[in-house]
C-alpha cells in the first residue's frame, strides 16, 4: 500500500496530527436538523446506506485502509463543550437535542469499508444501524474519501490555479448588473479537495464579496469560527426514510413535511422537491404546504423549467411567488447562476447553494461521490431523480412499485 510523505498514518494507540477530520460539526447543517428531528420522531428507526461513486475510471480500492484509518479516528471525537454552546444558540435547536450530542460520538461497528475489485470503483462502503447513531457518518465519511483520493492524485495542490478561478468567479458576481439579490451560500463539504482548501475558499469569499453577497455556508464548524449563517433544512435521506416510516407509502411524502412542520413549527421551511420528481411533489405540496414553507430547492433536472413550475405553483395556491424562495444547489456553477438569477429576481426569492465548483475547482476532475440511504426498518427505500443518474435504489421490484404508486412513467 502506497504511503503519502507526511500524511495522516495511525499507530498503536497514536493519532499522527494532520487528520482530515477533527471536529464533529465539520458536516453540514442538514444533518443536525434532521437529526434533531429523529431523536423526536423517529428514534427507535433502523437504517443502512451505500456508498456510490459516479464517475468512470477512478480507483478507490487502493486506499481502502487509509480511509479506515480517518474513520478510525472520527468514531474517537466527541462534542467540545464550545461547539455544544455554539448549537444550543441555533434558535431551532432543542435543549434535549444538545444533551444528547453531550453523550454522542460516532460507532466504527456501524461502519464498514472495504476493497472490494468487484466494486465499480474498488471499494465498498456501507453503513447501517440506527438512524440516529449512523446520521452523521455520511458528510465526514466522503469528505473523507475526497481528501485521501486527492491527497494521492495532487499531493501539492495547485493553490495558484485555484485562486485563479475563484477570483474570476467573485469578479462575475460582482460586476452583475443588478445585483443587490444575487447571494451565494457556500455548499460543497462533502465533495471538497480537503478542509484546508475549504477554509480558504471561505475566508476569501468573506473578505472579497462581503457577508451580503456571500450569505452564509452549509458547514456548521465554519459557520461557528466564522460568524457565517450556518444554511440547511432537509436532505433526501430523510423523505426516503418516511417511505417506510408513514402509514401509506403514496403519502409518504406528505407524512414526511408534516413530521417536519410538528418538529420546526413552521421554522426551517424549505422543502426538498426531488425525492419522486417534480410532478409528484407539486401534487403533494398543496396549499397548506405552500402557505406553510417558505419555499422549495431544486437539486435536479432543468432548473429554469423547474423555477418557472414552481412560481405558477404558487399562484395557482394563492401565494405571492415574491414572498417565497427557491433555493437552487444542483452542480452550480457562477454563468449557471447569473443566468438562473437574471431569469428569476424580481419574480420570486432566489438563492444559491454552489459546492463541489467552488471547493473542489484546482484543476483535476471531482469526484461525483454520494452515500445515499438504501433501506429503512428493514424495507428498501428510493430516491427518483429528474437527473436519471442521480437516482438510486437496490431493489428494482420495490423501484416498479414505488413508480407505479406515484405515477411515474417507467
Amino acid at each position: 500500500k502506497a504511503k503519502m510523505p507526511g500524511a495522516a498514518r495511525r499507530l498503536p494507540g497514536v493519532f499522527v496530527n494532520n487528520m482530515i477530520i477533527e471536529s464533529l460539526l465539520d458536516t453540514d447543517l442538514y444533518k443536525f436538523t434532521m437529526m434533531q428531528c429523529v431523536l423526536h420522531q423517529f428514534p427507535g428507526a433502523e437504517v443502512a446506506y451505500r456508498f456510490r461513486c459516479r464517475n468512470v475510471g477512478v480507483e478507490l480500492g487502493p486506499y481502502a485502509d487509509e480511509i479506515r484509518d480517518e474513520i478510525h479516528h472520527l468514531c474517537s471525537l466527541r462534542f467540545k463543550d464550545e461547539e455544544l454552546e455554539y448549537l444550543a444558540g441555533l434558535r431551532f435547536i432543542k435543549s434535549d437535542f444538545v444533551d444528547f450530542l453531550s453523550l454522542f460520538h460516532l460507532k466504527e461497528k456501524y461502519i464498514t469499508v472495504k476493497a472490494d475489485p468487484e466494486a465499480p470503483t474498488g471499494i465498498d462502503i456501507t453503513i447501517e444501524g440506527p438512524w440516529l447513531h449512523t446520521i452523521l457518518f455520511e458528510i465526514p465519511v466522503l469528505a473523507i474519501v475526497n481528501e485521501v483520493y486527492f491527497r494521492h492524485q495532487m499531493p501539492v495542490a495547485d493553490e495558484k490555479e485555484g485562486m485563479k478561478r475563484l477570483r474570476a468567479k467573485i469578479d462575475l458576481i460582482r460586476n452583475e448588473p443588478d445585483n443587490d439579490n444575487l447571494k451565494i451560500t457556500g455548499f460543497g463539504t462533502r465533495r471538497r479537495f480537503s478542509r484546508a482548501w475549504q477554509t480558504t475558499v471561505t475566508e476569501t469569499l468573506i473578505r472579497e464579496l462581503g457577508r451580503e453577497k456571500f450569505a452564509g455556508t452549509s458547514n456548521v464548524d465554519l459557520a461557528r469560527r466564522y460568524g457565517l449563517i450556518p444554511i440547511g433544512t432537509m436532505a433526501h435521506e430523510y423523505l426516503q426514510a418516511c417511505q417506510a416510516l408513514g402509514p401509506r407509502l403514496r403519502d409518504s411524502q406528505i407524512y414526511g413535511f408534516e413530521m417536519w412542520a410538528k418538529e420546526y413549527r413552521g421554522d426551517l421551511g424549505i422543502a426538498l422537491s426531488d425525492v419522486y420528481g417534480m410532478d409528484p411533489f407539486l401534487k403533494d405540496f398543496d396549499m397548506f404546504f405552500c402557505k406553510l414553507f417558505d419555499g422549495a430547492r431544486h437539486d435536479s433536472g432543468d432548473p429554469f423549467l423547474w423555477g418557472e413550475k414552481m412560481i405558477e405553483h404558487y399562484r395557482r395556491n394563492k401565494c405571492d411567488p415574491r414572498g417565497k424562495t427557491l433555493i437552487f444547489s444542483d452542480a452550480l456553477t457562477v454563468p449557471r447562476i447569473i443566468e438562473l438569477y437574471r431569469r428569476f429576481n424580481h419574480r420570486i426569492g432566489v438563492g444559491f447553494g454552489i459546492g463541489t465548483n467552488l471547493m473542489n475547482d484546482l484543476g483535476p476532475e471531482p469526484l461525483n461521490i454520494v452515500v445515499k440511504m438504501i433501506r429503512a426498518n428493514g424495507q428498501p427505500v428510493a430516491k427518483i431523480s429528474d437527473t436519471p443518474e442521480k437516482g438510486m435504489c437496490e431493489d428494482l421490484t420495490y423501484l416498479a412499485y414505488l413508480k407505479q404508486v406515484f405515477g411515474i412513467p417507467a
